[in-house]
């Protein structure tokens, strides 16, 4: 197909959701919530087409070599498959996040303003792997008013036509618009590049998947982005906590699912803890078939641990492979994951309130945790059912995003005939 045959299928496209989102604006929450049921049964209706399409793409991504972390993300399990629908009956359920009164006052002039939450319209939404993420953003972005154009990864394809083509015929029987759910149907960057120029029809753009992707999306676009960058997520092991529980702590966040983007990337232990907890920690991460990359002082203590260089501290390893450093005091531990780290996920493991307090307060992250694993930023684990992806942005929102935070606000005056003097 031409560029230009390509940016005419797009426009058709662009101008559908636009007008279906002018239609979910409006919509009726009980007529949301009904059509996102319907959807989560379609799903488990279509169940072994859409797991016979992910494993055609798991066959060509094992031929073409791709790595292990990006193969587990590909991979429809059944209780992943399981989760997609479970995800949107959660959303379903929820309160409609559009309509709300987020403020009201009356102006001594007589004016009455109210500021209520409005859908954003059209969301174009850019990943790569995840198959799962075509029901997610899908539901989120219905529940919130919006409709959704959606471009998934090469890798990934056969799964996200079957997924979203269930998605919108089940959507249209329910009585949702024409073109409120559409899928892309080529995986080639041109459609991309034409797609983050429709600020047209699009009103944001929200990308998901690796560094690369996210950055080039960023300088494309020409309408507003909700980035999530890498996941380089820390712990702070303190002088003062409980070993046993930091131990089980820190092998869940770095061992469960290394290759998600909660998973831990660098340990900080204070160097009063070293001495006894390195050796310890160092044979559990042995035990669990961990790589370790250390400064000299940890090397010291475990001799069999690889020097780390100033990029082992940066990076976003996705792997079982782990960057350690012993540092003086709380205050270097902050210093360290403000400099290193992407605002994503960082936590504390201590029994001392004043190192806690400056912890938190200091750690500029979207999500902060204190005693517990940074594997709990998920939409699903912060109860917001399924999740559009973890913003480590400042503006519009951050962490992990629902359908509350895929709203935005527009302000209603009632007058009688007022003006201004």
């Amino acid at each position: 197909m031409t560029t230009d045959e390509m940016s005419a299928v797009l426009e058709r496209m662009g101008r559908k959701a636009k007008q279906a989102a002018e239609t979910l604006a409006v919509l009726a929450g009980d007529v949301k919530r009904a059509g996102l049921e319907h959807m989560a049964d379609a799903l488990l209706a279509q169940k072994e087409k859409i797991l016979s399409a992910n494993k055609l793409d798991l066959e060509n991504a094992v031929k073409e070599g791709i790595s292990p972390a990006m193969l587990d993300r590909l991979t429809l399990t059944d209780a992943r498959f399981a989760a997609m629908a479970d995800g949107l009956r959660i959303v379903a359920a929820q309160n409609d996040p559009v309509g709300k009164v987020l403020d009201h006052r009356v102006r001594p002039n007589g004016l009455d303003i109210t500021k209520i939450s409005v859908p954003f319209g059209v969301i174009g939404i850019i990943y790569e792997s995840r198959p799962n993420v075509t029901a997610d953003a899908s539901g989120i972005c219905l529940k919130a008013g919006n409709a959704v154009i959606l471009r998934g990864g090469r890798e990934a394809f056969n799964s996200n036509m079957a997924i979203a083509e269930t998605l919108n015929s089940s959507a249209v029987e329910a009585g949702l618009p024409d073109g409120a759910v559409q899928f892309i149907p080529w995986s080639c960057r041109e459609a991309v590049s034409i797609m983050l120029k429709m600020d047209k029809y699009i009103d944001l753009v929200i990308p998901r998947g690796g560094e690369g992707l996210i950055r080039a999306v960023t300088s494309q676009a020409t309408m507003p982005v909700l980035k999530h960058y890498k996941g380089v997520c820390h712990l702070f092991v303190d002088a003062k906590c409980d070993f046993d529980s930091a131990l089980d702590v820190i092998v869940n966040a770095k061992c469960q699912r290394p290759s998600a983007c909660n998973a831990l990337e660098t340990l900080l232990i204070h160097k009063d803890a070293a001495a006894e907890f390195a050796p310890r920690f160092a044979e559990v991460m042995r035990k669990n078939k961990v790589t370790l990359y250390a400064d000299e002082a940890f090397r010291k203590l475990v001799p069999d641990a690889l020097p780390a260089t100033e990029e082992d501290y940066f990076a976003e390893y996705l792997d079982l492979k782990l960057a350690v450093r012993i540092v003086d005091d709380v205050k270097t531990a902050v210093d360290h994951i403000n400099f290193y780290g992407s605002r994503h996920s960082d936590g504390i493991l201590s029994e001392i309130p004043e190192n806690i307090a400056y912890f938190t307060g200091r750690v500029d992250s979207s999500t902060v945790y204190v005693n517990a694993s940074t594997r709990f930023t998920d939409g699903g684990e912060f109860g917001m059912g399924a999740e559009i992806g973890i913003s480590t942005d400042k503006l519009h929102a951050r962490g992990p995003m629902g359908a509350d935070e895929l709203t935005s606000y527009k302000y209603i005056v009632r007058g009688n005939g007022q003006i201004r003097k």
